[in-house]
């Protein structure tokens, strides 16, 4: 099988879901800030803000690790629509790879209509490796971080379920009283 794999059969798109236990602005606020991320991803090891670009749509660098293996990526946040989604374009040596995203939506209403205690968090993750420059990006995947295309999915789908265990706990935590 090429490094491209099946193209018939590859995933392109992958979500996981979670309800996590406080507001929407709240969540909001906590996956927008990208240097959050190494909290909950079990693949981020860091995150490095351009500095001058941390409005509401930084570029910012993605320090990643599979085991013994680490790269970097390159992140620009394409989608900043607070409380609503917020997601981001990942690339590698100019080579697009994916497009990551978080959608919330209030998971339950309070009757007398105040703002929602809960969240649903949607985790989104679109590969982006298309034609030429996606077979050169496979195969760059393949040699730095050691996946191919259809282990990357595997280990996206696990990621995803990690990270937004783990965001639900950390933002779930009640503080200890003093």
């Amino acid at each position: 099988m090429s490094a491209q794999g099946d193209v018939a059969s590859r995933s392109w798109e992958l979500s996981e879901s979670v309800v996590v236990e406080a507001p929407p602005d709240q969540v909001y606020a906590a996956i927008s800030d990208v240097r959050r991320m190494r909290e909950w991803s079990p693949e981020c090891v860091g995150v490095l803000v351009y500095r001058g670009r941390k409005g509401p749509r930084p570029s910012f660098i993605g320090f990643n690790r599979n085991g013994a293996r680490r790269w970097f990526t390159f992140c620009r946040v394409t989608v900043s629509d607070a409380p609503g989604e917020f997601a981001f374009r990942v690339s590698v040596a100019g080579l697009p790879i994916a497009t990551w995203g978080f959608r919330l939506t209030p998971a339950r209403s309070d009757p007398a209509g105040a703002d929602s205690e809960s969240t649903h968090v949607t985790q989104y993750w679109r590969d982006l490796r298309r034609g030429g420059r996606g077979r050169a990006a496979d195969l760059l995947g393949a040699a730095i971080a050691g996946t191919s295309p259809q282990e990357r999915v595997r280990v996206n789908r696990s990621g995803m379920i990690t990270t937004l265990g783990r965001l639900k706990r950390s933002l779930e935590a009640v503080p200890e009283a003093e």
